[in-house]
């Protein structure tokens, strides 16, 4: 979520007028900050916001987000309450990390309208960042980024929004309009479609990670038909990754068949710092999902995690508190699928399954 508050710390904010029913000026969200953690001096640099994520992100295959934002000079928003956008100037933050992938089908990325989602698919093609899950037009919105790994084989990343994470229908692309990508119909039949227009990308030795924001922002219940989905996606073989969000603090993981499914990864940056309501759920804390699958049968061979936490508006390591309390809330929810997490002497994790 690098728009608003986190926009305002780089070097080209937006104007930060808000439209929220409390909040007004986005430099609010950076003064809560700075009060609950301490001062920085913004403007801060384009990586500053990634913080000691920087270097462990180098060694990974792919770098994949959910980018939650609109990327727009657009000053005509949506009366939706909530509005996020990042200026154009501010892009380096995402090109400066090497960030291969953006899913776009979420519920901010049209925060500021048609032409605000258009500019951000504009901006993100020049700049070399492949995205996923939003087009120019109906067929558009439903083409995969395709990533060819060296010796290994390829990664095909799908995007889906359902509307019980918030997304309005209506912004779902058409055959003449841009927009996201969105599943309306859970049902079996549908998902079935759903499955053979991905089935028709695949190639051997293809992984198929399937990106989907869905569900509430709060609170660790799964919702029976989101456990349903993941499952007939990869009963149909037409998903080895799941990669599950929406909820602003991490959930538990489940591995089905031999392949994980991410209810919620939770946030990774965020503007939150300070705000008062949902302390319990600490959205501070979070995590880098390393997954390592065999490309010849998409099955997990390994999943790292490695703990963050936001502060001063940007990723830092937990201390040894919240390193356990994130080792005991994970296990609680991951008890649930019958996985577990092994704290490594580096304070990171491994999934344990069977």
């Amino acid at each position: 979520m690098t728009g608003r508050g986190i926009d305002q710390i780089l070097p080209n904010p937006s104007h930060p007028v808000l439209y929220e029913r409390f909040v007004k000026n986005a430099n609010d969200y950076v003064d809560l900050a700075m009060k609950k953690n301490g001062p920085f001096i913004p403007p801060v640099d384009f990586t500053y916001i990634w913080g000691n994520a920087t270097e462990r992100m180098q060694h990974a295959d792919l770098r994949i987000i959910n980018l939650e934002t609109s990327i727009t000079r657009s000053n005509k928003h949506l009366q939706k309450g909530i509005n996020y956008r990042m200026h154009p100037d501010n892009l380096p933050c995402l090109t400066g990390v090497d960030i291969d992938c953006c899913t776009l089908a979420n519920n901010h990325v049209l925060d500021w309208g048609v032409d605000g989602l258009t500019e951000t698919l504009d901006l993100l093609k020049k700049s070399g960042i492949c995205y996923t899950g939003a087009g120019y037009h109906l067929k558009a919105s439903k083409e995969p980024c395709r990533f060819n790994i060296q010796t290994k084989g390829r990664v095909l990343v799908f995007a889906y929004g359902l509307p019980s994470s918030g997304i309005p229908k209506d912004w779902q692309a058409k055959l003449d309009r841009a927009g996201i990508n969105m599943i309306n119909d859970l049902s079996e039949n549908n998902i079935k479609n759903i499955a053979n227009e991905i089935k028709g990308y695949r190639e051997p030795n293809d992984l198929i990670v399937v990106s989907i924001h869905w569900g509430e922002n709060w609170g660790y219940d799964i919702p029976k038909p989101h456990k349903e989905l993941a499952h007939q996606l990869i009963d149909l073989e037409a998903a080895d990754i799941i990669h599950g969000h929406s909820s602003h603090h991490f959930l538990g993981i489940e591995v089905y068949k031999n392949k994980p499914i991410f209810y919620g990864c939770g946030d990774f940056i965020n503007d939150y710092e300070g705000i008062d309501g949902y302390e319990k759920y600490r959205d501070d804390l979070g995590f880098m999902y390393f997954t390592e699958s065999n490309p010849s049968n998409g099955q997990l061979i390994s999943l790292r995690m490695v703990p963050a936490q936001i502060k001063n508006m940007r990723i830092n390591s937990p201390d040894i508190k919240d390193n356990k309390w994130m080792y005991s809330i994970l296990n609680r929810e991951c008890k649930k699928f019958n996985t577990k997490a092994e704290r490594k002497e580096d304070a990171s994790f491994n999934l344990l399954w069977t």
